[in-house]
C-alpha cells in the first residue's frame, strides 16, 4: 500500500470518528492542555535541586504525557459514542468543565510544588476547599499579577478558545452539537465505521492512563514524577495496610496509662514559680547562633544559652505550629492529620500544662500576634486550658507593620503582655505563654528593623532578619519581667515550633520538611535561680518540655504517664518519632545518631548518619539490610497507628455517655 493509500484510509478512519469541525473543537482543547501541563513539568523538572540526565527526564515527564494522551483519547471516543444533539451537548458542557478543573488543578500544582517543594495531595485539596476562608490570605501572598494574567488567559482559553479556533479554520461558528456527515455517506455507515473504531481509543485512553500511575523507573519521587492528577488518586488509593499494625497497637495500648488524668503531686521540692514558655515561629535551629556560630542573628539567645539548660538536638514532632503547641503544652504527639483535629473540643488525649498548674493555684494566658481566626486558634487554646487569650485582634496596631498573612510584627504583644502581667501577677503564680510569628513565610522584615543581606536567596536573607528581629523581641520580653520584678521568680522556656526549609533538599517552608532543617529546633530552659550552663546532648523533643517543667518546679506526675522524660534526666537510648503534616506523605525516626525517613513509597527511603552528615545530604539505605530497614518502618507505622488510635479513643470517650 504506498504512502497516498495509508493517508488516505487513516483519514477516513479519523473522520469515522469526528467530523472535521468536530475533530478542530476538540484538539483545539486538548492540544494546549497538553503542551501547557507537559511545560509546567518541564519548568518543574528544571528547577530541581538536582536536575536529571536526559533518561532521568523521560521518566519524570512520562505520566503527564500518558496521562494527557489518554485524557484526549477518552474525549475523542466519548465524542464518537455520543452522535446525537441532547447527550452532545451534556458532553460538550462537561468537556469544557472538566477540562477546566484539570487546567487549574494543574496550575495549583505547578505554583504549590515551586512554593513548597512538595506535590498536591488529596487531603490538602480537601482541606484547602473546607478552609478556604482561612487560607485565601496565604494563597493570595503567593500571587502576582503574572499569576493572574495566566490564570485568566488559561480560562478564558479554555471557555472560547475551541470555538475561536474553529472559526478561523472552518469560517464557521461551529460546536461540537452541530451534528454532520464526516466521509460524505449515509448516517448509518459512519456510525458504524466509529462503532468499530470507539472501543480501541477508549482501550487506548485507559491503558495511557494506567501506564501514567507506574512508579518512577529511575528512583526519583513517585509524587513529583507523576502527572498531578494521577499522583492524587495513587497515594489515596495506595495508603499502606494498617490491619496487622492496628492488631499490635491496641494490644500494645490495652496496657497502657494514658496522661488523660493526670495530675502535678506536690513533693518537699515543690517551688510554685511562675513559667514563661516563649515560642518562636519557624525558628530552626541551624539559623540561630547558639546553634551555629557562624551565625550572628540570635545574640540575645546567645547570651541566654549561656545560663541555661539547653538541648543540643532538639526536634520538633510535626512541623506545623499547632502539632507543635499540641506536643509541646500537653505532652503528648498531635494527631498526624492536616485537618485540624486537634482544636476541636476535648479532642487531646492527656491533660495540658495550664490545666495542670491551675490546680496548683496558677492564672494563665496564652498571646499571640496572629489572627485568631487561622485554624480555630481559640478553640485550641481553650483545650489546653488557658484562662486568658490575647490575639492580635485585641491589640492596637498602630505603630506595628503586619508581617504577613494572618499576623503582626511581634512587639505588639508587648503592651498587652505588660498590662495583664500588672493585674494578674502579684497574688498568685502564673502561666503565660508566648507565640511569635514574624519569622513565618513570606518573610517580612519589620520596617523598624535595619536589614542586612544575609544570604544570596532573598528569602532566605529575608528570613534570617526577621528571626534577628524575633531576636530583639526576646531581649525586650525579657527586660519587661524584669522591670516588672517578675524575672527572678520566673522558670522560661524558650524553643523553636519548627524549623523552615529554603530547598536544601527541594522542599520549602515547613509542613512536610522532614529534614533536620525543618525538624531541628532551638530549647532552652532559662532558671535564673540557677544560671548555670547546662548542655544536654541526647537527642529530646517537643514532649520533653513538660515533664521537664514539672521537674524543674519539684511536681511529680501523678495518676498516668507522658510519653517525654525529663531533660535533667535524659534516657540515652530511645529513639524518637516525627510525622509531616499531610497524611501519609513521611515519617522519620531519630536513633542516635541514626536518622531513618519513610516516604511512604514516593521516594526511597532514607538513612543519615547525622553525627558525619548533619547535613543529610548521603543516604545510607543501600547500605542496610531488608530486614533493618522494614522494622524502622513497621515502628513508624505503629507509631502513626497508636497515635490515631489514640485520639479515636479520646473521641469515643468524649461522645458516649456518662
Amino acid at each position: 500500500m504506498d504512502t497516498h493509500a495509508r493517508t488516505t484510509r487513516i483519514s477516513v478512519k479519523m473522520k469515522s470518528l469526528l467530523s472535521r469541525g468536530d475533530w478542530i473543537y476538540v484538539l483545539a482543547l486538548l492540544v494546549p492542555i497538553f503542551v501547557y501541563s507537559i511545560a509546567l513539568k518541564v519548568v518543574r523538572i528544571f528547577t530541581q535541586v538536582a536536575v536529571p540526565g536526559p533518561l532521568g527526564f523521560l521518566d519524570q515527564v512520562r505520566s503527564d504525557v500518558l496521562f494527557n494522551l489518554g485524557y484526549a483519547a477518552l474525549w475523542i471516543g466519548l465524542f464518537a459514542i455520543f452522535r446525537t444533539r441532547p447527550p452532545r451537548m451534556a458532553l460538550l458542557a462537561l468537556f469544557h468543565l472538566i477540562s477546566l478543573g484539570l487546567i487549574l488543578l494543574v496550575t495549583a500544582a505547578h505554583f504549590f510544588y515551586q512554593t513548597t517543594g512538595s506535590a498536591l495531595d488529596y487531603n490538602l485539596l480537601a482541606v484547602s476547599f473546607s478552609t478556604f476562608g482561612e487560607i485565601q490570605a496565604a494563597v493570595g501572598s503567593e500571587m502576582t499579577t503574572l499569576h493572574w494574567l495566566l490564570i485568566s488567559l488559561v480560562l478564558f482559553y479554555g471557555l472560547a478558545g475551541p470555538a475561536l479556533v474553529t472559526l478561523i479554520t472552518t469560517g464557521d461558528w461551529h460546536l461540537p452539537t452541530d451534528l454532520e456527515n464526516g466521509t460524505g455517506g449515509s448516517r448509518e455507515s459512519q456510525d458504524r465505521a466509529s462503532s468499530s473504531w470507539t472501543p480501541a481509543v477508549l482501550c487506548a485512553a485507559a491503558g495511557f492512563v494506567v501506564l501514567s500511575a507506574l512508579p518512577s523507573l529511575t528512583g526519583a519521587s513517585n509524587s513529583f514524577s507523576r502527572a498531578a492528577l494521577v499522583n492524587i488518586f495513587v497515594v489515596e488509593l495506595t495508603a499502606p495496610d494498617f490491619e496487622k499494625i492496628n492488631a499490635r497497637v491496641e494490644a500494645d495500648m490495652a496496657t497502657e496509662n494514658p496522661p488523660t488524668d493526670t495530675r502535678l503531686a506536690e513533693t518537699p521540692q515543690t517551688d510554685k514559680r511562675n513559667v514563661v514558655m516563649v515560642f518562636l515561629e519557624s525558628t530552626r535551629a541551624e539559623s540561630t547562633t547558639p546553634y551555629n556560630e557562624k551565625m550572628d542573628t540570635t545574640p540575645f539567645l546567645d547570651d541566654l544559652s549561656k545560663e541555661s539548660l539547653m538541648a543540643e538536638n532538639a526536634y520538633a514532632v510535626v512541623p506545623h505550629t499547632s502539632k507543635a503547641l499540641v506536643a509541646t503544652l500537653c505532652g503528648v504527639p498531635p494527631p498526624l492529620d492536616s485537618k485540624n483535629s486537634e482544636a476541636a473540643p476535648g479532642a487531646i488525649p492527656s491533660r495540658c500544662i495550664a490545666d495542670l498548674l491551675e490546680e496548683q493555684g496558677y492564672n494563665s494566658v496564652f498571646f499571640q500576634s496572629a489572627t485568631e481566626e487561622f485554624e480555630r486558634r481559640r478553640m485550641l487554646v481553650d483545650s489546653f486550658g488557658y484562662e486568658d487569650f490575647h490575639p492580635v485582634e485585641g491589640m492596637d496596631p498602630t505603630g506595628y507593620d503586619k508581617v504577613n498573612y494572618f499576623g503582626w510584627e511581634d512587639d505588639i504583644m508587648l503592651e498587652p503582655s505588660r498590662n495583664w502581667l500588672e493585674d494578674n501577677a502579684k497574688d498568685q503564680p502564673f502561666l503565660a505563654t508566648y507565640l511569635t510569628v514574624t519569622p513565618h513565610h513570606d518573610y517580612v522584615v519589620p520596617q523598624s528593623y535595619d536589614s542586612e543581606k544575609l544570604s544570596d536567596n532573598e528569602d532566605e536573607s529575608n528570613y534570617l532578619n526577621t528571626v534577628s528581629y524575633q531576636d530583639q523581641f526576646l531581649e525586650k520580653l525579657f527586660q519587661q519581667y524584669k522591670d516588672l520584678g517578675l524575672y527572678e521568680d520566673t522558670v522560661f522556656v524558650v524553643l523553636g515550633d519548627h524549623g523552615e526549609g529554603f530547598g536544601e533538599h527541594g522542599l520549602y517552608q515547613h509542613d512536610n520538611t522532614i529534614y533536620n532543617e525543618g525538624l531541628r529546633i532551638p530549647l532552652l530552659v532559662h532558671d535564673p535561680k540557677n544560671p548555670k550552663p547546662s548542655r544536654v546532648e541526647e537527642p529530646v523533643n517537643e514532649m520533653d518540655v513538660l515533664p521537664t517543667l514539672a521537674d524543674t518546679l519539684g511536681y511529680d506526675v501523678a495518676d498516668g504517664e507522658y510519653p517525654g522524660t525529663s531533660m535533667r534526666a535524659p534516657i540515652k537510648d530511645r529513639t524518637l518519632s516525627a510525622g509531616c503534616y499531610r497524611e501519609n506523605s513521611c515519617l522519620a525516626s531519630i536513633d542516635g545518631d541514626e536518622k531513618y525517613i519513610y516516604h511512604f513509597g514516593n521516594r526511597a527511603e532514607e538513612v543519615f548518619d547525622l553525627s558525619k552528615d548533619p547535613q543529610e545530604k548521603t543516604n545510607l539505605a543501600e547500605e542496610r539490610d531488608k530486614d533493618y530497614l522494614e522494622d524502622r518502618r513497621y515502628d513508624l507505622l505503629a507509631w502513626q497507628a497508636r497515635i490515631t488510635a489514640s485520639y479515636e479513643r479520646q473521641a469515643l470517650e468524649q461522645t458516649s455517655p456518662e
